[in-house]
């Protein structure tokens, strides 16, 4: 299962998919719910192999449908912004990442790239994580569009663990027409895969919001408190912090920052101090 595993994860990342690794929190609470430790989900080998599988199961059942040209649920994944792109090469550029081509029809092999390069390297979550920001959100389409971040022309979702309405629909859908039913209405599907896109949207705000209820929560007896942190993003009105090794964020309010009066340079996407070119 390693050595197979091996080669679907190599032929994957020739082909230019984006793999982002970005660390997950994990709040850990005690009988009345109040959290009493955070701690940073790893993924081991075993959920590694499970993924290369599931990704090529999935591959392999979208194009076998869209090619039989039936009605059916894909997973589609669109090409990121321009003006949202333009932000992220502006911040790798004088890092020392090149970014080859136009962006207007950018390939993801090229992102993919730099993700690598910057593997061991302190700005690797910096990197990661603004790249990640870039990118659309995925949603189901009864259209075979594409995915972008696993560079790949067919995708679905349908594998264990079942997770979604979608997946359910996908496995009706195979064993409909494995029993020779009839072709489905399309704009039925349709519909269905716009309410499915809206529902994840609202189920994945409600458990960010969830989260970053419990972080708040955890944080609140240690105001006063000094932490090593890292800038996660800056707007014109303050920049977001991330303490160190958990995944609990801040805000620093630009006016709390009494050395220098700050100016928000959304061209470069930093900060820069008026007196002190800080």
């Amino acid at each position: 299962m390693k050595e197979v595993a091996e080669i679907l994860n190599k032929k994957r990342k020739r082909r230019g998919a984006i793999d982002f690794d970005t660390n997950e929190a994990v709040i850990h609470v005690n009988d009345e719910g109040t959290p009493i430790d955070i701690s940073l989900r790893t993924r081991g080998e075993s959920e590694h192999f499970i993924e290369e599988f599931m990704l090529c199961a999935n591959e392999t059942i979208a194009e076998h449908f869209k090619w039989m040209e039936v009605p059916f649920i894909y997973r589609i994944h669109e090409d990121p912004k321009q003006k949202k792109l333009q932000q992220f090469v502006n911040i790798a550029r004088p890092l020392g990442y090149k970014i080859h081509g136009s962006l207007d029809h950018i390939k993801p092999r090229e992102l993919a790239k730099v993700v690598e390069q910057s593997v061991g390297k302190p700005e690797h979550p910096v990197i990661s994580t603004l790249l990640l920001r870039c990118m659309q959100k995925a949603r189901y389409d009864a259209q075979c569009l594409g995915h972008f971040g696993l560079a790949d022309e067919f995708y679905t979702h349908f594998t264990s663990p079942i997770r979604r309405y979608p997946d359910m629909m996908v496995h009706r859908l195979l064993t409909h027409y494995l029993d020779k039913g009839k072709n489905e209405d399309k704009n039925r599907w349709e519909e269905l895969c716009k309410h499915s896109s809206n529902r994840e949207h609202l189920a994945t705000e409600a458990e960010r919001s969830s989260i970053k209820y419990k972080l708040a929560e955890f944080m609140q007896d240690k105001v006063g408190q000094e932490f090593e942190g890292t800038v996660s993003g800056i707007t014109e009105w303050g920049m977001y912090v991330e303490i160190e090794p958990t995944k609990v964020e801040g805000m620093v309010m630009l006016r709390e920052i009494k050395e220098d009066f700050f100016i928000y340079d959304e061209k470069n996407f930093c900060l820069v101090g008026k007196a002190t070119r800080k």
